[in-house]
């Protein structure tokens, strides 16, 4: 079904965030590993969200990001995969597509 994701890795996740993936995965060009996707709100909490965030809709994925190189070629595909919705942390890149959310957004 997916290019680059199996069954297993996207379980719960919107099917329209996951193709996009697979359209950001070609694009950059290097391996996307998703550390966290769809999750409880108890699960959202525990990681430092909120029971309403994107991942308890399962429109989000946290995709883990060790370096600088990785951080631009992820972030780059993300947006010319029409992601309007990505957070920039500190070991992963946050991308959502929740239509309930502010759009046009890159938070740190």
């Amino acid at each position: 079904m997916y290019k680059y994701f199996k069954e297993k890795e996207v379980i719960g996740l919107n099917s329209d965030l996951v193709h996009r993936l697979d359209t950001a995965r070609e694009i950059a060009g290097i391996p996307f590993i998703i550390t966290s996707g769809k999750r409880s709100a108890e699960e959202s909490i525990r990681a430092g969200g909120f029971n309403t965030d994107a991942h308890v809709a399962g429109f989000a994925v946290d995709l883990r990001c060790r370096d600088s190189r990785s951080r631009f070629l992820i972030i780059k595909a993300l947006i010319a995969s029409g992601f309007n919705r990505i957070g920039d942390e500190i070991d992963h890149i946050h991308a959502d597509i929740d239509p309930t959310k502010d759009v046009n957004v890159i938070w740190r």
